[in-house]
């Protein structure tokens, strides 16, 4: 993939720091991460996300959600199983390795609940955009009429 200098972006531009950072790091292979466990991020109303992950096998006490700085992280760590004695595993098919997940976030973007349920974990998030931040109607009012000069005085 080809790379994109965004440095002469940097001179002439203030305040898109983040975002060329944003842009960069999705050129870039992803360090190592694969695609586990599967998600997919839908849109449930017009400020409302789901991100839906598939960690079938992880308890609600194997899986940590957290959000620091407009990222999203979510980990699971499964307890190692112990077989039951006179049983051995001929065939493991069945993922049961570690995973970390991170989501970038828009801002003012926050977590309002996260379910575990039939092996999908269901993080709801929505946008709150502050009362100052959204646009607002500006009435437009006549200007008074100024009273004009004809002539000007002499001063005495």
């Amino acid at each position: 993939m080809r790379h994109v200098d965004f440095s002469p972006l940097y001179r002439s531009t203030v305040g898109f720091d983040r975002l060329f950072t944003i842009l960069d790091s999705l050129a870039q292979p992803e360090g190592g991460q694969t695609t586990y466990p599967p998600y997919n991020i839908e849109k449930t109303g017009d400020d409302a996300y789901r991100i839906s992950m598939a960690v079938a096998g992880f308890s609600e006490d194997e899986i940590s959600i957290e959000a620091h700085r407009n990222v999203l992280t979510v980990k699971g760590e499964r307890k190692e199983e112990a077989n039951e004695e006179g049983s051995e595993v001929l065939y493991r098919g069945i993922a049961s390795r570690a995973f970390e997940r991170r989501f970038q976030l828009a801002d003012h973007v926050d977590i309002t609940g996260a379910v575990l349920k039939n092996g999908l974990l269901y993080v709801d998030l929505k946008r709150n955009i502050p009362e100052e931040l959204k646009p607002r109607k500006i009435a437009i009012t006549s200007a008074p009429a100024k009273a004009r000069q004809i002539e000007a005085k002499a001063a005495a």
